[in-house]
């Protein structure tokens, strides 16, 4: 039996991460969603190191990547986690204010699924979120989690 997708999300400010749990929750979406405030945390998480070592947090399925944060910032976790024969089959869609052609730019060629600006109001959001929702976990095939390990093992 296929598991409920795991979505991570990795963003930095509480005030989007909550504006874009409630528009997830308005798109219906049921499925698990984890937060990482940071891409240091986000990077342990995925490793099971840190203050998850040990732990038997879930691989997900698709990440939420924002780019600007402070430390190890959202380009960065995108490198490692295409970098990582383990983890590179997981789909990021990068969900940041930046606009800029480079930052687009950078990020397919790292190996960001999608790129999509974050809206300004917060039913923008709630379109923005729905749509990627529907495609991403209703029309979209996601890798198979056991034979994606079975590839990097």
């Amino acid at each position: 039996m296929q598991a409920i997708p795991v979505l991570l999300m990795v963003e930095d400010n509480e005030d989007d991460y909550e504006a874009t749990v409630r528009s997830l929750k308005k798109s219906h979406f049921v499925n698990p969603v984890h937060w990482c405030r940071s891409g240091r945390d986000a990077l342990d998480f995925l490793g099971r190191t840190g203050k998850y070592a040990g732990t038997d947090v879930p691989t997900p399925d698709l990440i939420l990547l924002d780019l600007n944060m402070p430390g190890i910032d959202g380009r960065q976790v995108l490198g490692a986690v295409k970098g990582d024969p383990k983890l590179k089959h997981i789909p990021v869609i990068v969900l940041t204010t930046s606009s800029d052609a480079r930052d687009v730019e950078t990020c397919y060629e790292i190996g960001a699924s999608t790129y999509i600006q974050k809206p300004v109001s917060f039913e923008g959001l709630t379109e923005a979120v729905r749509t990627m929702k529907d495609y991403w976990f209703g029309v979209a095939l996601l890798p198979n989690r056991e034979k994606a390990a079975e590839k990097s093992a």
